[in-house]
């Protein structure tokens, strides 16, 4: 598997999502996952500081591309949208 998480996230105005860049198969990827999927699954506090949020997108970045590279590969797109029922599994 060929895909990476960018060093350049941001989080969203309304502070309910990571945006980020991933690639797959050599493909640039928008991406976002949400706050909640940050908390529930990757360890981030409930209501954590914007540096927490992206220190867990950090944190869970093989499990995060995982989730990328599979999701882009079943339904290819240039965005993928990634929430709690994504890593339910």
């Amino acid at each position: 598997m060929t895909s990476k998480l960018s060093i350049h996230a941001s989080i969203s105005a309304d502070r309910a999502s990571v945006s980020f860049v991933a690639f797959s198969r050599e493909q640039a990827i928008q991406c976002n996952i949400t706050r909640k999927a940050l908390e529930q699954c990757f360890w981030a506090p409930v209501g954590a500081s914007d540096e927490r949020l992206l220190k867990a997108l950090s944190d869970g970045y093989e499990r995060i591309s995982a989730r990328v590279h599979r999701k882009f590969l079943a339904h290819p797109s240039s965005s993928i949208h990634l929430d709690v029922i994504d890593f339910a599994s």
